[in-house]
């Protein structure tokens, strides 16, 4: 095969037809939706990742280095029927909310706007949290309850609390040493359907740390604890969260339809029961259908995706979040779920079209406001623009220092350090995000 015959896309369709496959199993296999593969193969989305490239090269038996070949260079102007597909209307972003701290929205805005303008000065660097004492609790239960805490229902409550606002406010390492001991404490705690939905909250607070982390191992494991201690306390806002947790442990080992269907149903159960107040129910029942509309979108299935997400968008309309909610959920929790929708589904000029009605000073917690920056920067890398993906991963980093320590953020600091050197800083990005850097 000569590297400069083909254009990449035909490549990979060549070289995936010798195989015999259909699209959907390269999609699943590189973790790519049926839609993006479909437009990758008629290159009508440029595909210069490395780490895509390099997934690509080992599940087809290409050389990395003649998929390199073909790459489109970074900027390099995508086709025109992408061009059409991705262009580019600024939008009207929504008033802050209430009682948000000046400061920090105008530092937000600040960061919102470089991400398409001016280069954004680093952050501090991002500390790696460690999930081995909560890993020694799963496996042999050696957790104690720390020696000042109070195994009281309040002190527990103040406990959860605690855990739930250092997952907000991005403080992953604090998080992951001070979990275990409190979920000693909640498991300490008298009164059986008490303690256990304590614990299940807990956990269901340490699935999404281990997925934040990265430590897929865990995930499963963990988010059968939350299950299993939620249905003992029977509280149905916490079985609906736990049940969101296994939605995403079965997501994450591939098992996209099941997953799908775990999230939706629960979200029918939870909006069905009666004895929670109705908007507390909606809240929950769509950051559910959010939850299934991305899965649904892994799976490239289009048409579910759209609807779910739409659903979850009316449902949380009627709804209602207070501020100790066990999950976030709300219009912009929606809106955020609908923007990875579009990314999975390779439609990133939607997504930045999207993303620049948002104002991120308005999303209420720094979990989601760094989580949104990331967001962005892999559409921009979807959509062949390393400039602005880079600025979008600044954003993220001062919005949320320890987000950048995630997989994706590791996955496009590669990619950007390989195709683009020129970048100001970007060497120093990626050895904050730890991604190794020759």
């Amino acid at each position: 095969m000569v590297a400069n015959a083909l254009t990449l896309g035909k490549m990979i369709a060549k070289a995936r037809r010798r195989k015999g496959w259909p699209q959907r199993d390269l999609a699943a296999m590189i973790d790519k939706s049926e839609s993006w593969v479909s437009q990758a193969e008629r290159d009508v989305i440029p595909v210069n990742s490395v780490e895509t490239l390099r997934r690509i090269s080992d599940v087809l038996d290409v050389p990395l280095p003649e998929l390199l070949a073909a790459a489109p260079s970074p900027g390099q102007p995508p086709t025109s029927a992408h061009r059409r597909s991705a262009s580019v209307r600024v939008g009207r972003n929504s008033g802050p909310e209430e009682g948000d701290d000046r400061m920090r929205r105008r530092e937000l805005l600040a960061a919102a706007a470089v991400v398409f303008a001016s280069p954004l000065a680093s952050a501090t660097p991002a500390e790696a949290g460690t999930l081995a004492p909560l890993e020694e609790l799963l496996l042999y239960g050696t957790a104690s309850v720390p020696e000042d805490s109070d195994v009281s229902p309040a002190g527990v409550a103040a406990a959860v609390k605690a855990s739930r606002e250092h997952f907000r406010a991005a403080r992953y390492d604090t998080l992951a040493k001070t979990l275990p001991g409190q979920i000693a404490q909640a498991q300490a705690l008298k009164g059986a359907e008490e303690s256990a939905t304590a614990v299940a909250d807990l956990y269901n607070i340490a699935v999404r740390l281990c997925i934040k982390l990265g430590e897929d191992g865990l995930v499963a494991i963990t988010a059968d604890r939350a299950l299993n201690s939620a249905r003992i306390g029977g509280d149905a806002l916490t079985i609906a969260e736990a049940h969101r947790m296994v939605s995403s442990a079965w997501r994450r080992q591939g098992h996209l339809a099941r997953a799908t269907d775990i999230a939706v149903r629960a979200a029918q159960e939870v909006r069905a029961d009666r004895g929670t107040p109705e908007p507390a129910r909606l809240a929950s029942g769509s950051s559910l259908l959010a939850t299934a509309a991305y899965t649904a979108a892994k799976r490239g299935d289009r048409q579910t995706a759209h609807a779910l997400i739409g659903e979850a968008a009316e449902t949380a309309k009627a709804g209602r979040t207070i501020p100790d909610a066990r999950t976030d959920a709300g219009l912009q929790q929606v809106l955020l779920h609908q923007l990875s929708v579009h990314y999975l589904l390779g439609d990133a000029g939607q997504a930045i079209d999207l993303a620049r009605t948002v104002d991120p000073s308005a999303l209420p917690t720094a979990e989601r406001q760094g989580r949104f920056f990331i967001d962005v920067a892999r559409c921009f890398d979807q959509w062949g623009k390393p400039e602005q993906c880079y600025r979008a991963l600044l954003a993220a980093e001062r919005a949320a220092p320890q987000e950048i320590r995630r997989g994706a953020v590791k996955d496009l600091a590669g990619g950007l350090l390989r195709h683009d050197r020129r970048l100001p800083g970007v060497r120093a990005f990626a050895c904050r995000t730890g991604t190794p850097v020759n």
